[in-house]
């Protein structure tokens, strides 16, 4: 017999309804909490028959499952935060904020009043119900559409949020996040309201449909984090750039536009080591092949992006770079996390256009190189420095942003190579990029073969 080894973690409940598609709802609710490191609990309100292209129909649970599920849950567990979602009836919400009344943990209260297609889903005795619930609850997480029912106050623009945001604390709610999502522009948005003050939380929107369950999603997110310890303001901040990368790198899944990737954020974490390992792979070919025709002067580096990188921490690269020596190429260190500047804001750029290239390498550039690359017939981007905005060149990292943008807007495929001309100190390179460490590989050997014969 072996010894026991528990696993004490927070605990949180969701109080909402089922999706059968996966994409929001309780479903959405646990998948989230497990993400964020929290046991989730649940009390299920009604159960729905739907998928990525819609709802076909719903069951509302009687108010007595509800309440046992409720008593259930809070009478055993030590719920360190709970969230609302769908609650379908006035006689559940009602139920809810009853319940809310003896809840001694925070409670996040999402207004499900409104569908992606604008009809109301609850009547109006049930959104005044809502008021009861506010008055219990930390923070609301309304959409525009929501706060709109809520207060009024067409949501247009963050002014508008901000006003509606100080109209729902009147129903006693310690704080209101006013979702932007809804509000037309490139930017979103999200507006969080408290009897201290207003901070905006502003990211760019990402160009896709699948946004179904986003709300679910982010509310599970700041309840988890709140069930963690952490104060709603750094739990409303995780929580929004938790979901900005789950709807970026959303599933692909279903017949409709695809789901939140609720463990996005996990599946990523997990992938560092192979990451690291296959890094060092390529450094290894390459000390195996001798590429030093390609080392520049200032040393070779090779990258690689864990699947959802969005920060130079999240890319692992030689530290010290890949230098030439009298017998060849070696590191100068070994590959780390966050060892690049240059190369992985390079490949973090490029990502923006084409999110699958992962592995990026800096070789040397000059008319050998250039007609290598030539004779190789392989597709060719570039930019020169010199045609740079000034007004951006003294940001770190503008250069490799507004670069990637000259290389790799507008195109359908990527370029397999990107030619950086330089600059006054800045020398000329030609940067490879691969969705595979292999295809890197082959191709930095290939295009060495290729400069030998010069």
């Amino acid at each position: 017999m072996r010894t026991s080894a528990p696993d004490s973690r927070p605990v949180a409940l969701t109080i909402a309804g089922s999706d059968s598609g996966g994409g929001a709802g309780i479903q959405a609710d646990l998948a989230t909490m497990a993400a964020h490191g929290v046991f989730g609990t649940s009390a299920i309100t009604a159960v729905t028959a739907q998928h990525t292209r819609g709802v076909d129909s719903s069951f509302t649970l009687p108010r007595d499952e509800v309440v046992a599920q409720l008593e259930a849950v809070t009478t055993d567990f030590a719920v360190g935060a709970a969230k609302t979602g769908m609650l379908a009836t006035t006689e559940i919400v009602q139920t809810v904020a009853d319940h809310a009344e003896s809840f001694d943990f925070p409670l996040v209260v999402d207004p499900v009043m409104v569908a992606t297609s604008g009809d109301r889903l609850l009547e109006p005795e049930a959104e005044r119900a809502y008021e009861a619930l506010l008055g219990e609850a930390t923070v609301a997480t309304p959409n525009a559409d929501e706060a709109e029912v809520l207060t009024g106050i067409e949501v247009t623009d963050e002014e508008r949020a901000r006003e509606a945001g100080e109209e729902i604390l009147e129903t006693g709610v310690d704080a209101a996040l006013v979702k932007g999502g809804h509000v037309p522009g490139d930017r979103i948005r999200d507006v969080l309201v408290t009897g201290e003050g207003v901070r905006t939380f502003e990211h760019p929107r990402v160009d896709t449909e699948a946004t179904h369950g986003s709300g679910c999603t982010l509310a599970a997110s700041i309840a988890s984090r709140l069930a963690r310890g952490d104060s709603l303001e750094a739990a409303v901040e995780g929580a929004t750039a938790f979901l900005e990368r789950a709807v970026r790198y959303h599933s692909d899944v279903g017949g409709g536009p695809g789901a939140v990737n609720h463990l996005v954020d996990l599946r990523n974490e997990a992938a560092r080591e192979p990451t690291a390992e296959a890094v060092q792979g390529v450094v290894d070919r390459f000390v195996e092949r001798d590429v030093s025709p390609l080392v520049p002067e200032v040393g070779m580096n090779v990258v690689g992006a864990t699947p959802s990188a969005e920060t130079v921490e999240e890319t692992a690269a030689v530290e010290g770079r890949i230098a030439r020596t009298l017998s060849g190429v070696q590191p100068n260190r070994g590959v780390r996390f966050g060892a690049s500047s240059h190369v992985a804001r390079f490949l973090l750029s490029a990502r923006e256009f084409f999110p699958e290239l992962r592995f990026a390498v800096n070789c040397r550039f000059g008319p050998d190189v250039d007609d290598a690359l030539e004779a190789l017939e392989w597709s060719i981007a570039g930019y020169d420095r010199a045609d740079e905005p000034a007004a951006g060149k003294s940001e770190e990292g503008h250069t490799m942003g507004w670069g990637a943008r000259q290389a790799f807007g507008g195109r359908e495929e990527p370029p397999v190579a990107v030619i950086d001309r330089g600059d006054v100190g800045k020398e000329a390179m030609a940067k490879l990029v691969a969705s595979d460490p292999e295809t890197l590989v082959d191709r930095v050997i290939e295009l060495t073969a290729e400069v030998g014969q010069r």
